[in-house]
């Protein structure tokens, strides 16, 4: 199965920004840090999983 970096990164965004987003709602008020700080993560799991490169599989290392 092949997955795209651009895949790999939006989902990787979702979750790190849905996880900093339920953290941050839990006393029922979202203040411009906290905004922040969910805009930052998305932001950080985007750039991080965007550049790690996905592992070579097996076929693919045949066809180089």
């Amino acid at each position: 199965m092949r997955i795209s970096s651009i895949a790999k990164s939006i989902t990787a965004g979702v979750a790190a920004g849905a996880t900093a987003a339920v953290t941050a709602i839990q006393d029922g008020v979202l203040d411009t840090g906290e905004g922040v700080t969910i805009v930052l993560a998305i932001l950080g799991a985007w750039g991080i999983t965007w550049a790690v490169p996905n592992r070579p599989t097996a076929t693919t290392s045949r066809e180089l």
